[in-house]
């Protein structure tokens, strides 16, 4: 007795041939688009050596804009690193590296002004902070979930640095912070760049959560910042 006919075993193959295609049609759709790995030069790499003075009497609102960003670069470098854990992604991997720096160029001035340090312990997710931990809590959270979710994140970390150094730069006059709060704004347009661009690769898109979606633009529209930024924006290449 045959069990198969010739044109039986044609429509089997047909059939099957048609679920490959539908098979890989489908892997194509879920895999994730290719990440834009952002390259670190030196100019990513903050100068933490500091021309100042502790003569220099700073204000109450000067000590809590330190103190703030201080863990605010923490939490930037502490969560990349947690993303770069589950994801595997140089992009967050490489930006680490520049918050390190950033955070260490804020406690050079807490030092320098024998102000106290809110990173006791500068394990990755310990915060002084309870706003800060909750933060990195939620954040860390919502990165997990996927690639695009995990950029996301990066890009709202940026935002809210920008938004809270363009505050804290008015609130001085000393020359010193004021170097380091616009090098830290230029390191974090540099990486709201990469992150707005990685999304949009993953056919995902960025609303502005901090900043106006005017300032928003302007950074977005703009090149990587390339060396010093001193008393405004950096030299674009």
């Amino acid at each position: 007795m045959k069990f198969f006919t010739k044109k039986t075993l044609v429509v089997s193959v047909f059939v099957s041939f048609v679920l490959f295609l539908w098979w890989c049609k489908n892997i194509q759709v879920n895999q994730q688009l290719p990440i834009s790995e952002y390259v670190v030069d030196q100019s990513d790499i903050l100068d933490t050596t500091l021309n100042t003075t502790a003569s220099w009497t700073l204000s109450d609102q000067e000590k809590t804009g330190l103190i703030q960003m201080r863990e605010e670069e923490k939490l930037a470098r502490d969560v990349y690193t947690t993303l770069w854990e589950k994801r595997g992604n140089k992009i967050f991997m490489n930006i680490v590296q520049s918050e390190q720096t950033h955070t260490l160029a804020i406690k050079n001035l807490l030092d320098v002004y024998s102000l106290p340090d809110p990173v006791t312990d500068d394990s990755v997710w310990v915060f002084s902070s309870p706003i800060m931990k909750k933060l990195y809590d939620d954040l860390v959270s919502q990165g997990n979930t996927s690639l695009l979710n995990a950029l996301i994140v990066g890009a709202t970390i940026e935002d809210l640095d920008i938004k809270d150094l363009n505050v804290f730069v008015k609130e001085t006059n000393n020359s010193a912070i004021i170097n380091v709060y616009n090098n830290l704004n230029g390191g974090s347009r540099n990486h709201l760049r990469a992150y707005v661009k990685n999304i949009n690769n993953n056919n995902g898109t960025y609303i502005p959560q901090y900043i106006s979606q005017w300032e928003y633009n302007e950074i977005i529209s703009s090149q990587q910042e390339r060396g010093s930024i001193w008393m405004g924006r950096g030299n674009m290449r």
